[in-house]
């Protein structure tokens, strides 16, 4: 529904997708990456996996936590599963980094928040394109606090083998102009690390939250590397989703 299903088109597409991005000048611990459709949201989420790129060689684990879509959730959920399927081929699950998971306040194991959720699934193809072998964390996050989102963080941060990977989109189904207005200012929000966004604002809010408690703790800002929105990409300008990709370092 999102990407090619057809191995070698879907690794093309991937591939065509970051070699239009400018090589970074730094890596990144953490990125923020869209999750539409490729043809929409494909060309700014290959500036926040650029960053992932020097550092592929030590990156063996990914904590990728993103939004329910398909079903409410009250916390944050564990598949149960032992890895995760795509065109490419499986992405392992972590075991040792789900147990560490599993401690932290709010979660659980859902595998029906996962079943249909693709706002994990869609950044796969781009983590195999970008790294090297690894095994995945996968997160769906519902309606949680800040606090619990921060402490799952602190329980997974881990060193140079742990890459962070946080997915949101931006405003929903507004006019083009009105969409742009209001994700420049919610770019600015998450820049100052402002740790009340609402969904209103992206529909990752709730995680977005905790990663913003947790980069204040360490110390980290936040770079913009690109910010669009339908209109720009596949759509027309009448209801348009914006994105953004962001580094954290």
């Amino acid at each position: 529904m999102f990407y090619p299903a057809e191995p070698a088109t879907l690794k093309r597409t991937v591939a065509e997708l970051l070699a239009a991005v400018p090589t970074p000048e730094k890596d990144a611990k953490v990125i923020i990456a869209p999750h539409a459709g490729y043809q929409y949201s494909g060309p700014t989420a290959a500036h926040a996996y650029r960053q992932l790129e020097a550092r592929r060689s030590l990156i063996r684990r990914v904590v990728l936590l993103g939004p329910a879509h398909r079903v409410y959730l009250k916390g944050m959920a564990l598949p149960s599963v032992d890895a995760f399927t795509t065109p490419l081929g499986d992405v392992p699950i972590d075991v040792e980094g789900v147990s560490q998971a599993e401690e932290v306040p709010g979660m659980q194991v859902s595998d029906e928040a996962h079943a249909e959720e693709h706002s994990l699934e869609v950044h796969l193809p781009f983590l195999q394109s970008v790294l090297n072998d690894f095994q995945l964390v996968p997160i769906v996050v519902g309606v949680c606090t800040a606090r619990h989102v921060e402490a799952l963080l602190d329980a997974l941060w881990g060193g140079d083998e742990t890459a962070i990977v946080l997915s949101s989109d931006l405003s929903h189904f507004h006019s083009y102009s009105d969409a742009r207005e209001m994700d420049a200012s919610t770019t600015t929000r998450i820049e100052a690390l402002d740790t009340n966004l609402h969904g209103e604002d992206a529909c990752g809010a709730y995680a977005l939250n905790g990663l913003m408690l947790a980069a204040k703790e360490r110390g980290l800002k936040v770079h913009t590397l690109d910010v669009c929105n339908s209109g720009d990409t596949a759509g027309d300008k009448l209801r348009v989703v914006g994105y953004g990709a962001y580094a954290l370092g």
